[in-house]
This record gives structure tokens, sequence and C-alpha cells, in this order.
């Protein structure tokens, strides 16, 4: 907790950093930890889990676990970094990198992810993370959120029909299951936390 009232993001508790360090040192540890987010959705968004009816990447769950560990402010600039990276060509999405990424059929999955971090983070940071019910709750918001907005920008496509079978029902098994490994391993990540505080 942050002055016993408000939670603060979990990666505060991994890597805090004093209110005596210099600017420059904070922005340090910012670039750092934005650049290995951005590593790990990269590499998330490359790892294929065999899954019915369709393959998973584990994408999306990097995604909520940073804006989850991040809080939203970083979650969300962390998010929106990795946006850019592909957008100069970095091979960081699940097809490569290109400006042309940021425009095609599942664009609105890639922006969404910036608002889900986001979002999660706040929802974290207001105490979400302190119980089973309310992260999972966390997490199914983050995914209405992925899936509303590349379903908007898919649907004008392929018609709102057709991107409802080809962007929304075959995901929702491995989304199911992303939500609960996240529940899972985000209590750990807080105990943890705990234990680096004492």
């Amino acid at each position: 907790m942050s002055n016993g009232t408000t939670p603060s993001p979990l990666i505060n508790g991994i890597w805090a950093v004093g209110t005596d360090v210099s600017r420059s040192a904070k922005l340090f540890r910012l670039a750092i930890l934005a650049f290995a987010g951005t590593m790990l959705i990269a590499l998330s968004a490359q790892l294929s889990v065999p899954m019915w009816p369709v393959p998973m990447t584990m994408q999306t769950f990097a995604v909520t676990i940073i804006g989850a560990t991040y809080g939203w402010r970083l979650g969300g600039a962390t998010v929106a970094l990795y946006l850019a990276e592909g957008a100069i060509g970095l091979p960081v999405f699940a097809g490569g990198g290109s400006l042309a990424s940021l425009a095609g059929p599942t664009a609105g999955y890639l922006f969404a992810f910036v608002a889900a971090a986001a979002l999660v983070g706040a929802l974290m940071e207001k105490g979400w993370g302190q119980s089973i019910l309310k992260t999972t709750l966390a997490m199914v918001v983050g995914y209405v959120v992925i899936f509303a907005g590349g379903l908007a920008w898919l649907a004008t496509f392929t018609g709102f029909e057709k991107a409802l079978v080809a962007g929304l029902y075959p995901f929702m098994p491995g989304a199911a299951a992303k939500i609960a490994l996240a529940v899972a391993i985000l209590p750990m990540v807080g105990k943890l936390v705990q234990k680096l505080r004492k």
C-alpha cells in the first residue's frame, strides 16, 4: 500500500525508487521497465500454444499482466512503445512489424492493447488486485476492451457477423485460459512483493 490507502503498482515493490534519487535515475528506471515490457510482449506474440479451436498466442496475456504489474501510466506507455516499435518495422508483432500492420484488419486489437493495459492497471491501483474475484473482473474488463476494439475495426473490413466468427468466437477459450492463468499468477507476484517490502 502507498500511504496506507492506495495500492501502488506491483512493480514498485520489486524495483522501487526512493524520493531522494535524481530525475535521470527515475527516467532510466522507467525506460528499462518499458523496453523490458515491450520485449515480453514481442516474445509472447511469437509464442503459440496448441489449443482448440485455434492456437493461442500469449500476447494479450502479456499486455494485461504488464498493465496489472506496471500500473496504468507505465503499463499504457509500455504498450504504446510496443506499437511504435512495430510501426518502425521491428518484428514485434505476430506477423512481423510494419506501419501497415497498424492499418490492417487486426489493427483494432493492437490499439486496444494500450487501452486494456491502462485500464487493467488503473483497476489494480484501485485495489482490484486484493481479491480473486476483482482480479478476475479486471482481467475480463481488459479482454473485453481488446475484443471490442478489435472487432469494431475488423467489422469495417468483413461486416460484424463475419468479424465475430473470425475475430471472437475462436479465441474465447484461449482468453478464458489466459484470464485464469493471470488470476493464478498475480497473487503469487503480490506475495513476493510483500516479502520484498519486509
